[in-house]
């Protein structure tokens, strides 16, 4: 057999069934599928599923943090938006006085959670 059913990986590979599942649906590791529509685990995805814990235990992330990092590679606006942010400072609007800053932005985000 060149393939494992996700059992199979799981038990080879430490992660859980439903662990196989999110990582699929992540897009870190995606199994073939048989004719049936079952889960096949070839050597490539065991070999992909091995690195991914060794990354996420070299590292101290999460799954969610690789699956933003893979974000990033492919979404370029995303990418961009992300990077503007990180450059940027915070700055206070011209029509605020420094003594209503801070006021002014709980306001916001009081209006922005009301709008929720």
């Amino acid at each position: 057999m060149d393939a494992l059913t996700i059992h199979e990986a799981a038990e080879t590979s430490g992660w859980s069934p439903r662990m196989l599942r999110y990582v699929e649906r992540t897009g870190l590791v995606t199994a073939a599928r048989s004719a049936s529509g079952y889960r096949l685990y070839g050597p490539g995805e065991l070999q992909r599923l091995r690195t991914l814990k060794e990354l996420l235990e070299r590292f101290g992330v999460g799954l969610s943090d690789i699956a933003f990092a893979a974000r990033l590679e492919s979404d370029g606006a995303l990418r961009e938006a992300v990077e503007t942010w990180l450059r940027s400072e915070p700055q206070r609007p011209e029509h605020v006085s420094a003594a209503d800053w801070l006021r002014f932005e709980q306001d916001k985000h009081e209006k922005l959670l009301a709008a929720a």
